[in-house]
């Protein structure tokens, strides 16, 4: 066997050697048959297989010589050529890497070198690796690597002759492995920053991300926490090869990127102790770079920024120079240049010149300025600096710069914070210091705004630092503004105590305890101690300002003393000025002294010393005070204003801006600024600024009753009710006599639409104080409002009494001031106009008496401007209309208020557009010709007027849009595009072009105009009403229904949709198919919003005349004949003024209803009247189609008036006309045929009767749907018990398909025809069976399973019959179930079955069907049985 194998190896290897590829494949399958791990015979198999393209054969073939021996590199090297022929990178590095491990194994450095540089070719070509797998590959020649021990036995590289040997490249990186690492950390850097970037920007677009700040953290923390950078940077560190700049970029590097690492960390948790080891490595490196003086600008600045000091002295003095040295032109060295000149600090210490006389002079002065530029302009490119915030803060803090001294100083506490978090530990000193900064600046800002907030800053450092000098004072200056001084005095006798021989903290904390000691009284012990600290400070240089200070407060405490002592304290304060003449106290406390004491006073002196004091300083709260006072006395109210302003902001009441969030200010001092802030404000109209100023005023004096009552006064003018009903109410609840806030509330609930509320409140002041003309004219307006409010909700008598009686207030206001003419004339001309408004009146004596008290007054001035349109005197009894005569009135009392005068233009403006808006309603009540036209042309000429004087005003141009809607259309179109540019909100104006481009045919436009107004006010009903009309006139008449509909039910009151609507829902009835019959319910919403309608206009014939009919159709007779009666009346009329034949057309068919209506009701003769009154005014040979009908049913109505008459032969006659008139008509015909056959039979005869048989098979032959006649037939032949004729009648129609039949006969009469003629022969059974057939055909029909409920329990099938009945509540409506009712409780009652309770549920039924048609007769009969049964 062993020989076969070799044979067959050879066989292989030779065949191999020949490149025959298929017996090599042959021969080593052979060997593999018997020896299947047999090593050779894999590997030839394979490489015969790779060569005849079988790949992955050939790789399984070499993988499994691997696996029976791994160390062996022959199947490796064969499995690397398959990989690298079929370019299969990935598997090709990786086996590339098992070779050269085998070769560094056997020691090979040369082919292991070889595999080195090929792994490192590869990784090279971009398009066969990433720049990190290069970087993993060129790892493989560094020490660390597992190969480096074979590699390291490759001879030193020959740089003269390279190509001498085919490892060069891995023998130069054996023997200096510096380039290598260079490049490894070039690739690792690349991928991290890009990782960084890529990773941020996709983590933000996740849901739930956290800030960007987090993001990165994150993202930095996963980079870093792997990052081979470190390690690399100290191989360069350490590397001997490595030069001194290549060092220190390696070492600034490293810095960097641990800084970052650091940063990344959280304080807290798992990386917590990280966090510590990094940022000591990190402190270890800078110390280094520092301690070399090495020039790493971060490294410094890291040393630097995070030194834990408490003082600025405390910074070592010696880095900060060597710093500035080193990195001189950057800005935190100018920021310490400029720190140590600001402080005279010696830059140099080789610098022998003094700087001790620093400041003496103007040079130094100006020297001194320089140095805070330098630190200025360098902490504006620092915002990440905490040296340049602490430098910036002392240097504010010393300059006396408060405010930015308080935000640099929280900023440099958000630095400490976020320094804190970056290094994980605590900057305890730093922290402070900023507290401390920021404290002592909070003390004295605007004292005692900040107090609050310092207090707390301070107790946190003085927890820390007892003996804290600053915080001691400054907890001391808040007990002073707090005025408790006992508290103050131990703390400044404290700080005195601890510094007693510094000559500017402890002399000025001696200074504060003994004005305390002033300000408690102990007048002698502080004036001894103040004489002593002015002793010490006449002594000092550059003291002025504290000299003036003691000296003042010397003089204050002499003041104290009593009067015996103000000539003595006016010395001082003398003595205060001349130690420093702008020392602002001083000045008020003279100017007291010459106002109160001087004698005799010299107020001029005291006024100056006053304006002085406040000029110096604007915190100088008496002096504004006086100031302010003096100005009001002589009415100089807008120097009351500056001074006030001035007095707020001099306390920080507006620092932020004027528009502050009142929530934000603090307690005010000085409470009557801001209340003459808010007075002015309100008088300017300004109302949001004055609303805050009373807010604030109210904190110092939370029971100011008239700041409460001002504050509600403002409220209720911005429109905010709510809030000003609050305040008002504790206006009044602080002073309940004071009947002004009660006024007001009033007027805040007539604006709010409370009017009835408002009412009782004026008229309660009224009833106490009844002359006020204020409230006289409020309580007018207030009915006026109540009565528009009343009519826009149809509360017509309601409305008419409150006009009336507003007019009736309006006339005693005018009756008890003359002066107050012109607000009283236009409420009292609004009442009028609003009372012409009514068509009629429920009370006309009232309105008559009002109107006789205000004719005289309106017709008897001079300038009467409408005398050849009215006729004056004006005269009640000439008038034909008492509302046309109203409105002849209101005009006169609108030209009277013109007449009157304004006090500014837009009084008057407002007097011509009232005037004009009622010259066009009193130009539409007028018939057509020249007077009208002249109204009009006023009226527009009075709104032109009226825009003239204020041509901002939106409403008078709509107005004169409407003006011109007719005549001037392209005046109308400017007037309403103009208007809408004043105000593209106002929805009535976007109407009212919709409506103007719809009646000039512009439907498009239109449209689009009343869609922008249906946005802006979905409620608004006339846009809904325009749409509508707009889709009639597109033809889309279903939506239109839809919109009219949807426009009646809004609040608004729209009488032009309730029209609309009900002719489309009448005329959508009179138009349903005959299997769709509409019932009296459908109208019941027409009958409603007419019935309304009419109320409102009940001069529209056409309204009345279409709610005639709607009541015809819902049973109410009497109201339709009242209403059509009406609507002839009116016909007549306007007929005799214009005979038009349109109202003569209009006129004749009023009366053919009326006819129709008395027929009805069984005024027969009247009927009779009315059809010879239509018939009259019709010719007798029709000329169309509508006067056919109007005279066929004028002649068809006579003949049944005569029918019922008992006249027999007039019937006949007048039938037989009819039938002659509507001879093409044959729905008419079918009608009049159907009553000539009845009154034929009427009349008895066997002649008249075959006649009317006659008659009908000639209308039924000639209109085979005439479904009345075949009725009739059908009757006549069941009376006379002829079945031939029954059959002859109805054959036709019941050999007709059931959809077919159902067409022709909606109302199911042939079916009630056959059952009601089966029962007629006792035929039960027959007559059950149709009603099932139909039943069965229509489930769904409630008025057959009434009937076959009907007929089953006259069968005594009660059971059957509550069955029937259950299908019909289930599915039929309400008026279904109120007819079902009493069938069901006649069932429920007589079932065979039932039990009490089953009694109890019938009389409910019965019951039920009472409430809800108690007229039925029927229903009543039921609950009769009921109890009748229940009793048995």
């Amino acid at each position: 066997m062993s020989a076969f194998v070799k044979s067959r190896l050879k066989a292989a290897r030779d065949a191999i050697g020949k490149k025959d590829w298929e017996t090599a494949k042959q021969s080593a399958e052979g060997v593999l048959e018997y020896e299947p791990a047999n090593y050779n015979a894999n590997v030839f198999l394979a490489l015969a297989l790779l060569n005849l393209g079988e790949i992955e054969r050939s790789e399984q073939a070499y993988r499994k010589a691997i696996a029976e021996n791994p160390e062996q590199a022959l199947a490796w090297q064969g499995l690397s050529k398959l990989y690298e022929q079929n370019q299969s990178w990935e598997k090709y590095a990786e086996t590339l890497g098992h070779i050269a491990g085998l070769f560094a194994k056997a020691n090979d450095a040369v082919k292991c070198a070889e595999t080195v540089q090929r792994i490192i070719e590869l990784r090279r070509d971009p398009h066969k690796g990433s720049s990190l797998q290069l970087a993993d590959a060129l790892s493989l020649l560094l020490p660390e690597s597992p190969l480096f021990q074979a590699l390291s036995q490759l001879p030193p590289p020959d740089p003269t002759n390279p190509t001498s040997t085919t490892t060069f490249v891995a023998q130069s990186a054996v023997h200096d492995s510096l380039p290598i690492l260079e490049e490894m950390v070039s690739i690792y850097e690349q991928d991290e920053e890009s990782f960084i970037q890529k990773e941020v920007a996709k983590r933000r677009t996740r849901l739930g991300a956290g800030t960007p700040e987090q993001i990165r953290k994150e993202v930095g923390r996963e980079a870093m926490g792997t990052s081979k950078l470190p390690h690399l940077y100290n191989e360069v560190l350490n590397h001997p090869n490595t030069s001194d700049e290549l060092r220190r970029e390696t070492e600034s590097k490293l810095l960097r990127h641990k800084q970052r690492h650091l940063h990344v960390l959280p304080s807290t948790g798992e990386g917590a102790a990280q966090k510590v080891q990094i940022a000591a490595e990190l402190e270890e490196l800078v110390n280094g770079i520092v301690l070399l003086s090495i020039r790493d600008e971060l490294a410094w600045s890291i040393y630097i920024e995070n030194k834990d000091v408490a003082e600025m002295e405390d910074y070592d003095y010696d880095v900060l120079r060597k710093y500035v040295v080193l990195f001189q032109s950057l800005p935190l060295a100018r920021l310490i240049q400029g720190y140590f000149g600001y402080h005279g600090i010696l830059i140099s210490q080789d610098d022998d010149e003094s700087q001790d006389g620093r400041g003496e002079n103007d040079e130094e002065e100006d020297g001194q300025e320089i140095y805070v530029d330098m630190i200025i302009d360098a902490f504006t490119v620092l915002p990440d600096s905490i040296l340049a915030h602490r430098v910036a803060a002392d240097m504010y803090a010393q300059e006396g710069d408060l405010e930015n001294a308080i935000k640099v100083a929280e900023g440099g506490l958000e630095l400490t914070k976020r320094a804190q978090q970056n290094w994980g530990k605590p900057m305890v000193q730093v922290r402070k210091a900023f507290d401390i900064t920021l404290a002592t600046s909070l003390v004295h800002y605007f004292p005692p705004k900040y107090h609050s907030r310092a207090l707390g800053l301070i107790s946190k450092v003085l927890e820390q630092d007892q003996e804290n000098i600053p915080c001691l004072l400054g907890r001391g200056y808040i007990y002073h503004y707090a005025d408790k001084w006992e508290e103050a005095h131990k703390l400044f006798v404290r700080v005195a105590e601890l510094i007693p021989d510094d000559l500017d903290t402890g002399l000025r904390a001696k200074e504060e305890a003994a004005w305390c000691q002033i300000k408690i009284k102990d007048l002698e012990s502080g004036a001894t101690s103040l004489r002593t600290v002015i002793d010490i400070l006449d002594e000092l240089d550059d003291r002025d300002v504290d000299k003036a200070r003691c000296w003042w407060r010397l003089g204050k405490a002499y003041w104290d003393m009593g009067s015996d002592h103000r000539e003595v304290a006016y010395k001082h304060f003398i003595t205060s000025l001349k130690r420093f003449p702008s020392f602002a106290p001083a000045f008020t406390s003279l100017g007291i002294y010459y106002a109160e004491f001087a004698s005799p006073p010299d107020p001029n002196r005291a006024s100056k010393c006053f304006q002085k004091a406040f000029e110096l300083d604007s915190r100088e709260a008496e002096a504004a005070r006086r100031l302010a006072e003096g100005f009001a006395e002589e009415k100089e109210w807008d120097l009351v204003e500056v001074v006030a302003r001035r007095t707020i902001d001099g306390e920080g009441g507006l620092e932020g801006g004027t528009n502050a969030a009142p929530a934000r200010r603090y307690l005010p001092l000085n409470a009557w600024a801001w209340k003459a802030v808010g007075v002015v404000e309100l008088i300017r109209r300004n109302y949001a600024p004055a609303i805050e100023a009373f807010q604030v005023a109210l904190r110092a004096d939370m029971d100011d009753q008239m700041s409460w009552l001002r504050l509600g006064e403002a409220y209720s003018k911005a429109g905010r009710y709510a809030a000003a009903l609050k305040a008002l109410a504790r206006a009044q609840e602080l002073d309940p006599d004071d009947w002004i806030a009660s006024y007001f509330i009033g007027d805040v609930e007539r604006q709010m639409g409370e009017f009835s509320t408002a009412i009782r409140a004026f008229e309660s002041i009224l009833a106490k104080h009844p002359s006020e003309l204020g409230v006289l004219s409020s309580l007018a307006q207030a009915y006026l409002d109540l009565g528009r409010a009343e009519l826009a909700a149809a509360y017509a008598a309601r409305a008419e009494a409150s006009f009336v009686t507003s007019i009736e207030v309006t006339m005693r206001l005018m009756d008890s001031s003359p002066g107050h003419r012109r607000v009283a004339w236009k409420t009292a001309a609004d009442a009028v106009f609003n009372l012409s408004q009514f068509p009629t009146y429920s009370d006309e004596d009232s309105v008559k008496n009002i109107l006789r008290k205000m004719m005289p007054l309106v017709s008897d001035h001079p300038d009467k401007g409408l005398s050849d349109i009215l006729t004056f005197p004006l005269s009640l009894s000439k008038s034909s209309s008492l509302s046309i005569f109203t409105l002849e009135v209101a005009l006169a009392a609108y030209d009277y208020r013109i007449a009157l005068g304004a006090l500014d233009d837009t009084s008057l403006g407002s007097a011509h557009f009232d005037l004009g808006v009622a010259l066009l309603l009193y130009a539409r009540a007028q018939l057509p010709g020249s007077k009208k036209e002249r109204i009009q042309q006023r009226a527009t000429n009075r709104i032109k007027e009226a825009l003239r004087l204020e041509p901002t005003n939106e409403r008078y141009w709509a107005a004169l849009g409407n003006a011109a809607f007719e005549t001037q259309p392209r005046i109308a179109q400017h007037a309403y595009v103009r208007a809408l540019e004043l105000n593209s909100k106002d929805t009535s104006t976007w109407t009212n072009l919709g409506f103007f481009y719809l009646y000039h045919e512009d439907a498009e436009l239109a449209n689009e105009a009343f869609y922008k107004a249906q946005v802006l006010d979905p409620d608004y009903a006339l846009a809904w009403v325009g749409q509508g009309l707009v889709a009639t006139i597109n033809g889309h008449d279903h939506d239109a229904r839809a919109l009219f509909e949807h426009a009646i039910g809004l609040n608004g009151a729209a009488p032009d949709a309730d029209v609309e609507f009900a002719k489309r829902l009448f005329h959508g009835l009179n138009t349903m198919t005959q299997s769709r019959l509409p019932t009296s319910d459908m109208l019941f919403p027409a009958f409603f919003v007419l019935g309304r309608f009419c109320k409102q206009r009940p001069q529209d014939g056409s309204a009345l005349h279409l709610f005639a009919l709607v009541c015809e159709r819902t049973g109410h007779v009497e109201l339709a004949l009242d209403s059509i009666g009406r609507a002839i009346t009116l016909l007549e009329v306007a007929y005799e003024d214009t005979e038009d034949p349109v109202i003569e057309r209009q006129f004749t068919i009023a009366h053919t209803n009326m006819a129709r209506l008395r027929l009805s009701a069984g005024n027969y003769e009247g009927a009779l009247e009315s059809y010879g009154v239509a018939a009259g005014l019709l010719p007798e040979v029709p000329e169309d189609e509508q006067t056919r009908v109007l005279l066929t049913q004028a002649q068809f109505g006579s003949g049944l008036a005569h029918f019922k008459l008992g006249s027999l032969q007039d019937a006949l006659s007048s039938f037989e006309t009819a039938m002659s008139t509507a001879s093409t008509d044959l729905v008419m015909q079918g009608h009049v045929v159907v009553m000539l056959a009845q009154t034929l039979w009427a009349i008895g005869t066997e002649e008249g009767r075959e006649s009317a048989k006659s008659h009908l098979l000639q209308s039924i032959d000639s209109n085979p749907e005439n479904l009345m006649a075949i009725n009739t037939l059908a009757g006549m032949g069941i009376l006379t018990d002829d079945d031939g004729l029954i059959d002859a009648a109805l054959s036709e129609i019941l050999a007709l398909p059931i959809d077919q039949r159902h067409e022709r006969d909606p109302n199911r009469e042939v079916t009630y025809l056959l059952t009601q003629h089966y029962l007629a022969q006792d035929d039960a059974r027959r007559a059950l069976s149709i009603m099932q057939k139909a039943a069965f055909a229509e489930p769904a029909q409630p008025d057959i399973r009434r009937q076959l409920a009907t007929l089953t329990l006259q069968e005594h099938k009660s059971s059957t019959a509550l069955a029937v009945l259950s299908g019909a509540a289930e599915e039929g409506s309400i008026v279904d179930s109120r007819e079902s009712l009493r069938l069901w409780a006649i069932a429920e009652c007589i079932n065979q079955h039932q039990d009490d309770e089953g009694g109890n549920s019938a009389k409910k039924l019965a019951q039920k069907a009472v409430l809800l048609a108690p007229w039925e007769k029927c229903n009543w009969q039921a609950l009769a049985f009921v109890e009748a049964q229940r009793k048995v």
